[in-house]
């Protein structure tokens, strides 16, 4: 990590994004998170009364800047070399937490708390910190978050550099500003529906997922649908409860929505809602939400009122002709709906998969994973 131009861009990005009284004057005047940077002097008398050198990313952070305001939401100030010290002397009793670590357990017994260097030190109810007993072959510490609010396990990284990296994701996710970051990471996103359309849909799913982590909900909407033909149901549930949680503008009048994936989800709340489970529609009405309720009123009437749409006439004519022809053998429906995916054209901008499938009972006993796969991996739409 070139830690100077890229805290750089994060400081400018949280001005930016800042409320008015919100920054400290220097951090306005400045526009700059951090300190001056330590001395090689100083860290290496951190160092050595620590007893032990720091790992080499974290090193080079504390000669760029010692200390840090504002590691994503909710880590309010970064310890410096004059406070940087073990956990165990400075916040013992987080110990418990590691009874519920995911990890497997430590060989020598240790116990990533009580080892651990305490790197934070101003939190909502957290903690970050460094574990000096897990070390990989450049010489990097693991490095953990951990918020009790959150009632998980410790989330582990594989050094300080990539903690940061995911307290900028956060960052992003939460504040949404704008800037380089969110115009790059539009611009993935971009590319990855041009891609999927294509056929290439595993490495435009990686892109997705990350530009997902830096709140951008566009890749959101396409993850969604990707994982809706790939089965993976319960990923695509906390996709769309998350769209429907804050619906990005446009989206609940876009015939993406109220035609492919709405059908869905009140198919998935009457296949799925019980007094011990909530369907997404459920979920998504939790609160003062006239909006959702308005869309699931509308989307329930349209199905009363009008026959279901598959997709484009033309697309639609052919799977309605191979339901009637073949609801019977599922081998030979499949293979008239692959054919059919030829005429196949998106509704809107942002729809790369015929969702609307998923709604109808026998198409989607015999849309099997595989075969979902198969038709996102066909060149569609022209493409």
């Amino acid at each position: 990590m070139d830690w100077r131009p890229w805290l750089s861009r994060w400081s400018a990005e949280w001005v930016q994004s800042a409320e008015p009284g919100e920054l400290d004057p220097e951090v306005l005047r400045d526009r700059w998170l951090g300190f001056a940077p330590a001395s090689a002097e100083t860290v290496a008398a951190t160092e050595a009364r620590l007893g032990q050198a720091l790992p080499p990313s974290y090193r080079e952070f504390l000669l760029t800047t010692d200390g840090w305001r504002d590691a994503g939401s909710f880590v309010w100030r970064l310890r410096d070399t004059t406070d940087v010290g073990w956990l165990r002397d400075i916040e013992p009793y987080w110990e418990e937490w590691e009874e519920l670590s995911d990890d497997e357990p430590d060989p020598g017994g240790g116990n990533k708390f009580s080892r651990g260097l305490l790197i934070s030190r101003d939190a909502d109810a957290g903690i970050l910190f460094l574990d000096p007993g897990d070390v990989d072959e450049s010489g990097e510490w693991a490095a953990y978050s951990l918020f009790s609010w959150r009632a998980e396990p410790p989330t582990r990284f594989a050094s300080f550099t990539a903690l940061m990296e995911s307290l900028y994701a956060e960052f992003h996710q939460m504040r949404k500003p704008e800037g380089e970051t969110r115009d790059a990471w539009d611009a993935k996103v971009e590319q990855a529906r041009l891609a999927i359309l294509a056929g290439d849909i595993d490495g435009a799913a990686d892109v997705l997922a990350q530009a997902e982590e830096f709140g951008r909900d566009r890749a959101t909407v396409l993850l969604a649908q990707l994982q809706l033909l790939l089965g993976q149901e319960y990923q695509a549930s906390q996709s769309l409860s998350r769209l429907l949680y804050q619906a990005p503008d446009g989206f609940l009048a876009d015939p993406l929505f109220t035609d492919e994936l709405m059908p869905w989800l009140l198919t998935e709340h009457a296949r799925s809602a019980t007094d011990y489970h909530r369907s997404v529609l459920q979920t998504a009405m939790y609160g003062e939400r006239p909006e959702i309720q308005l869309a699931i009123g509308e989307g329930q009437a349209r199905l009363r009122r009008d026959r279901p749409s598959f997709g484009n006439p033309p697309f639609d004519r052919l799977v309605r002709t191979a339901l009637a022809e073949h609801a019977d053998d599922p081998d030979a429906l499949w293979q008239a709906i692959r054919t059919a995916m030829a005429q196949w054209r998106p509704r809107s901008a942002d729809h790369i998969a015929p969702v609307a499938l998923l709604a109808d009972p026998v198409l989607a006993a015999t849309l099997t994973p595989e075969r979902g796969r198969a038709l996102l991996t066909q060149p569609r739409g022209d493409r």
